[in-house]
């Protein structure tokens, strides 16, 4: 049998090892804070900022017009395809002529024949003068050749003027494009009566290169754009429109990639509905858009040169308003909150609430909760970001005043 007698050991070592490990447990179990959240802080940008109204609107046709045939008749072809651009002149549709050309070819007959019996008429007038000169005629003669001459030289004038109806209506045949434009489905096809009770409608032209967008602006932003001329010492016509830039974009791009500037304002406010119509005419050779669109709507109304501007996420909002993380003393995080302004790309523009030396979190805001303590780490406020072009020239704000607005065919 095993001698057990050298695994025992004395009762004081026994002691202190059982002394070191309720120790070390001890040390084990104790409680240690974890390190604060880090966080990017970011000062705001100060740069200058144009100010725009952005609204809402939709593209509209510079030109539609119903082609429609004015004269009696069969059609007799169709000269276009249907959805295709067209140049102004460019024969769309052709009627029955056969009846007009022979109503034309009348009236030069009739013409014709008015102008032979003038010539005699006068030939008589004369013959009576040198009749009445000789004292061989009387005067009642004169007078009866002188009123046949006058008969016959207002039979020519009616006789011109039924060959010129002639030919209008001859003219009227053929069914030409009043400008350059696209032209829709024909609605009458080849064979069928035209014009009979009136003016039959073939199809539709509308001109898309340049097109228009109208929007409406509110009365409180028309009475500001008032305010800001005041200060410069300037009145609405003071502002000539075609100098106003407008910039839109459709619902499936970003920004706004489309230019043009504003042509038209309406001469007074709607009083049902409180909002101004103003007008923009953009170039739209590529057709890219097309009227009816839905279109987000920019218009610059003033300008900022030291526009205070932080990351659009770094703000937060509640039932206050807008708010901003601040980095406090001892690296304590502050909630304050902040009048915003305009976007301007990825940044926003703040109104009131924050000063330029002012440290604001910009990455890990979850993590920065508002009396909490946090690491920061200092980086740029428009780091990894991509801003908003600047214009070269402060923008001019819009009259209201209508500008002459560009002649459409009837």
């Amino acid at each position: 049998m095993r001698d057990r007698s050298c695994l025992r050991l004395p009762l004081p070592l026994v002691l202190v090892a059982a002394a070191a490990l309720v120790a070390c447990n001890r040390g084990d179990n104790e409680y240690k804070p974890p390190p604060p959240p880090s966080v990017h802080v970011s000062q705001p940008l100060k740069r200058s900022v144009t100010e725009y109204f952005e609204l809402t609107g939709n593209t509209a046709a510079i030109n539609s017009v119903d082609i429609e045939a004015r004269v009696q008749g069969f059609l007799e072809t169709i000269d276009y395809h249907d959805g295709s651009p067209v140049k102004a002149g460019t024969q769309l549709f052709s009627i029955q002529s056969n009846t007009y050309v022979a109503q034309r070819d009348q009236a030069q007959a009739m013409l014709a024949s008015s102008q032979a019996a003038q010539v005699g008429r006068q030939q008589e007038y004369d013959r009576q003068l040198n009749l009445m000169k000789q004292q061989v005629t009387t005067q009642t003669n004169v007078d009866a050749a002188k009123a046949q001459l006058d008969q016959a030289n207002a039979n020519i004038l009616n006789s011109q003027a039924s060959l010129q109806l002639a030919e209008i209506n001859l003219g009227y045949t053929k069914v030409l494009a009043p400008f350059d434009g696209i032209v829709t489905k024909h609605l009458v096809d080849v064979g069928a009566l035209v014009g009979v009770s009136g003016p039959t409608q073939l199809a539709t032209i509308v001109q898309v290169d340049p097109i228009y967008v109208y929007f409406n602006v509110s009365e409180p932003q028309v009475l500001a754009i008032k305010q800001q001329l005041a200060k410069q010492g300037k009145s609405m016509r003071d502002v000539d429109l075609p100098s106003v830039p407008v910039e839109i974009g459709l619902q499936s791009e970003e920004g706004y990639p489309h230019k043009g500037h504003l042509d038209y304002a309406a001469p007074q406010v709607d009083a049902a509905t409180g909002t101004l119509q103003v007008r923009g005419v953009l170039d739209n050779q590529n057709r890219a858009l097309l009227p009816g669109f839905f279109a987000r709507v920019r218009v610059p109304v003033g300008h900022l040169d030291n526009a205070v501007l932080v990351r659009n996420d770094a703000l937060g909002t509640n039932q206050q308003g807008n708010y901003l993380l601040m980095l406090g003393k001892d690296n304590v995080v502050e909630q304050r909150q902040v009048k915003t302004g305009q976007r301007d790309g990825q940044l926003r523009v703040i109104e009131e609430g924050l000063e330029p030396a002012d440290w604001v979190v910009t990455e890990g805001v979850q993590r920065a909760i508002p009396g909490a303590t946090v690491a920061p780490e200092q980086v740029a406020m428009d780091a990894g970001l991509t801003l908003a072009p600047q214009p070269a020239t402060p923008p001019v704000t819009p009259q209201t005043t209508p500008a002459p607005a560009k002649a459409t065919s009837p």
